[in-house]
């Protein structure tokens, strides 16, 4: 698979080509016979790979995958991973594989084959595999290709997915915001939780994807505090990459949840 051509167009330094490109080959290894498109999307490709950012891959094909050629992806892929701030050669992989007669023409909720990411590390390392499953986030993530995405193999997104319905975008948004109800919830990630939050306010304000970065300088001029300085610390320690401890501001993240989820949904049912 020669896809080095596709990601000199996006500004990446020498071991996230060299990711990419390793990545790209392990899944060709094991999807090749039905393999239709790798997209890269996420912070590569809008504003920028931040200290701590994941690299984005959705992975499209022709029919759906067995047992066995998932559990092998998802092991393989382990050794084209690491954890944020853990390896300065390698960055944290999330790939997202779909079928592509689940989602065209257009269903809702959608489908997808896979999803591996450094979270579910310990479940693989343990032989513990996720089944295809509903998941609305697909919705939102066909959204984010369509909007900004490179294709690594394959054509461009906006030839392979229609349209996300606005009704169906917003219900997904919902889905999203429900995922947060206790401490529980949202412990040990509530930086990541915070942006999200932001990102989901200017969705629902604007209908449409916006950066971790664009959505929380967005957000913050329509805050008031103390809900402001909270995103305004998340939106900091995001660009400058700092692993200080988020968790010692317990009430205020609590807070900031509450009134953003009752905000937030005030905006999805209008």
């Amino acid at each position: 698979m020669d896809i080095s051509n596709q990601i000199e167009k996006v500004k990446l330094n020498l071991f996230e080509k060299e990711q990419i490109v390793e990545a790209c080959t392990i899944i060709s290894k094991y999807l090749s016979d039905s393999l239709l498109a790798i997209h890269l999307y996420g912070s590569a490709v809008e504003d920028g790979l931040k200290p701590y950012s994941d690299i984005d891959l959705l992975v499209t094909l022709d029919g759906s995958m067995d047992g066995e050629t998932r559990m092998g992806l998802m092991k393989d892929l382990l050794s084209c991973s690491a954890a944020p701030g853990t390896n300065p050669r390698k960055r944290a992989l999330e790939v997202t594989v779909i079928n592509y007669s689940e989602v065209v023409p257009w269903k809702y909720p959608p489908r997808r084959e896979m999803q591996f990411g450094e979270w579910l590390r310990q479940d693989i390392s343990e032989g513990i595999f996720e089944a295809p499953l509903v998941d609305k986030d697909v919705c939102i993530l066909i959204k984010k290709v369509r909007a900004s995405s490179v294709a690594v193999f394959g054509t461009v997104a906006s030839t392979w997915f229609e349209p996300v319905p606005d009704d169906d975008f917003v219900d997904s948004l919902r889905s999203t915001l429900d995922l947060w109800n206790t401490e529980e919830d949202w412990l040990g990630d509530e930086r990541n939780i915070v942006l999200t939050i932001a990102r989901i306010w200017y969705s629902a304000s604007t209908k449409l994807i916006g950066s971790k970065e664009e959505a929380s300088l967005w957000l913050i001029d329509r805050l008031s505090m103390p809900y402001r300085s909270l995103l305004v610390k998340a939106r900091q320690d995001y660009l400058m990459g700092s692993q200080k401890e988020f968790a010692i501001y317990t009430e205020e993240m609590s807070a900031f949840i509450h009134f953003a989820r009752q905000s937030i949904t005030a905006i999805l049912n209008s």
